[in-house]
């Protein structure tokens, strides 16, 4: 089991997001290097779909987003967590 984070941008997110980019990418670091964090990206176009992060385990997730510059600043409109039940396809 695998929970997603998705993240739902504020207005003018690209601009409002960079004098708290260096704070963010550190805390992805952080939660990457326990093997928390597994995957991170924004999809097509940030501003309209957002990003998604995919975490080991939902107590991850919620450390994460509490800590998060993009929360605490609002430059994230809202986010949730979602259970993931990753399927291999042989």
């Amino acid at each position: 089991m695998k929970y997603v984070l998705f993240y739902e941008p504020a207005d003018d997110v690209l601009t409002r997001a960079v004098p708290h980019l260096e704070a963010h990418q550190a805390l992805l670091g952080e939660f990457h290097a326990r093997g928390e964090l597994l995957m991170v990206g924004t999809f097509g176009d940030p501003q309209k779909e957002g990003s998604m992060s995919v975490f080991a385990t939902r107590q991850a997730a919620e450390d994460f987003v509490r800590r998060d510059p993009f929360v605490a600043n609002g430059i994230m409109r809202a986010w949730r967590i979602l259970e993931w039940d990753e399927v291999l396809v042989p």
